[in-house]
């Protein structure tokens, strides 16, 4: 095991005032008398899985401390990036964070690359046996029902009901789980898909009027292939229920002697876990507790609303300007690439909007703030930071975010492999959308901000004459955005916005001459 603490932090000035976090309990320090705090716990579990369990010397999620080295390497001209901070393998990493969370994770990758291991890992860190998991582990195959995944009805039931309500349902016992895995899932028939849908994404399940909660729980679904692989297409809204994907990398073969010596030991890491790191009931419930209550500060939220509202917005896709959006031209059957190449004057490089087919769901942005909030506080953090976000950013939009493959920007030589490092492709985008928050000021300068703020303070003594002024500053504010060349997706946001208070003010305004 490794000592503690794995990621040594700067100790807090002592504080005068007491907040929230004093009364309710820290987010971050928070530890039984007998043992380290959740997030230390955790970051044991992980360098202990990643030294000994999974092999997977690939530090792909990078954190910096300090200005950090960079080496071009072959005829391409590759950057490699030696972290000067603490960094981590997402394969190892991504799961998890889903513990943490109690979300839905899919691994992918070819046969042998570790998927179902490491799903085995995360349900013995829960607590259950190895036995335990491998008995309630659900293999997808092409005649798996409904009865096989859920159960069934007792038979003597069946003959002696005399209504549905009257029929007792045997459930299959690992519906009660803290942690579930579904190997292979996209080998499940369509229906049988349909049926998992109900509980992985209500935490029920119903058969024969009987209702059973499975509450919640942390899912791991493994794919060989997820782009249209497998014996059945899984269905977009079971798909859409996924939190974070995130594929296995290859086998590092200077690593061949640990696969030797477990070989010659025979000794299956699943069986082999350390006591100290596995958790408890109540632990897993206040890991939970603790990642939703890490704070996301305001300028944090603004990048990530900068981020989201650039994909949404398609000029030409209608004429009502609430309806000029990609999911308008999806809905009416035509393609959203087709209505954008009409638009010609944007840059490629800088408008990233240009590269998708859709926009972001509510579903998408949720999963988004969880997996943000779970690394900050996997890294001891008392808040969000801007490179929590950007460290999971592409592992939650990864099927999320259709690129749109024929778009200009991928034709320009230095963006071209982007059309297959989805990863790179959607940080590359943060990155991008970050640089632009940056260099137009927003930190500073948020007009539409400001207006929402003063809105939320409230309308209550607000006379006419106030109301009246306030209506004249948003139709300046409008104007004065009508009068910049070209309109992007996180302005057509911030224009609707204005039009909801307009109307949230012309409203009140009718309102107080009526009371008159």
């Amino acid at each position: 095991m490794s000592n503690a603490p794995t990621r040594p932090t700067p100790a807090s000035a002592p504080r005068d005032e007491l907040d929230l976090s004093d009364l309710y309990g820290s987010a971050t320090t928070t530890s039984d008398a007998a043992g380290p705090a959740l997030d230390e716990k955790l970051r044991q579990a992980y360098f202990w899985v990643t030294n000994h369990a999974i092999i997977s010397p690939h530090y792909d999620v990078e954190f910096d401390d300090g200005p950090s080295q960079r080496v071009r390497l072959g005829d391409s001209g590759g950057e490699l990036v030696l972290p000067s901070g603490q960094s981590y393998s997402s394969f190892v990493l991504m799961p998890l964070l889903t513990f943490m969370v109690r979300g839905r994770c899919l691994l992918v990758g070819g046969p042998g690359r570790g998927k179902t291991a490491s799903s085995l890992l995360m349900g013995v860190l829960a607590g259950y046996t190895p036995h335990e998991m491998r008995r309630a582990m659900q293999h997808g195959h092409p005649q798996l029902t409904v009865s096989d995944l859920f159960g069934t009805p007792l038979p003597r039931d069946l003959v002696e009901a005399e209504k549905l309500s009257d029929v007792d349902v045997a459930w299959r016992s690992w519906l009660g789980m803290r942690v579930k895995i579904i190997d292979e899932y996209n080998r499940i028939p369509t229906r049988t898909q349909s049926a998992l849908l109900t509980v992985l994404a209500d935490g029920y399940v119903e058969s024969f009027d009987q209702v059973y909660e499975t509450g919640r729980s942390a899912w791991y679904l493994t794919a060989n292939d997820d782009a249209g692989g497998g014996t059945y297409q899984v269905i977009d809204a079971l798909r859409d229920r996924i939190d974070v994907v995130v594929a296995a990398l290859p086998f590092n073969h200077r690593f061949l002697s640990a696969l030797v010596a477990r070989a010659e030991r025979r000794v299956r890491p699943e069986e082999v876990v350390p006591d100290s790191i596995v958790f408890t009931e109540a632990e897993h419930d206040r890991l939970h507790r603790e990642v939703l209550a890490v704070p996301i500060p305001r300028p944090v939220l603004r990048r990530m609303e900068h981020f989201a509202g650039q994909f949404e917005y398609l000029e030409r896709a209608g004429r009502q300007f609430e309806y000029r959006t990609k999911d308008t031209a999806r809905l009416a059957g035509v393609d959203p690439h087709l209505v954008q190449q009409d638009d010609t004057g944007r840059d490629a490089r800088s408008d990233v909007g240009t590269q998708t087919t859709a926009g972001l769901s509510v579903r998408s942005l949720q999963s988004l703030v969880l997996y943000s909030k779970a690394m900050a506080h996997f890294r001891g953090e008392p808040q969000v930071r801007v490179d929590h976000v950007r460290a999971v950013l592409p592992f939650v939009l990864f099927q999320k975010l259709p690129m749109d493959t024929e778009a200009r920007v991928f034709d320009l030589e230095e963006s071209a492999e982007l059309r297959t490092d989805r990863v790179s492709w959607l940080r590359s985008m943060f990155d991008t959308t970050c640089r632009q928050f940056d260099a137009d000021g927003l930190d500073t300068d948020d007009p539409v901000g400001a207006a929402l703020d003063l809105f939320d303070r409230g309308l209550d003594g607000l006379g006419e004459s106030q109301v009246r002024e306030r209506l004249s500053g948003l139709e300046r504010l409008l104007a004065s955005i009508a009068g910049q060349r070209k309109l992007y997706g996180h302005l057509y946001d911030d224009v609707l916005a204005v039009k909801y208070l307009h109307q949230r003010y012309t409203n009140y305004l009718a309102w107080l001459r009526w009371s008159r």
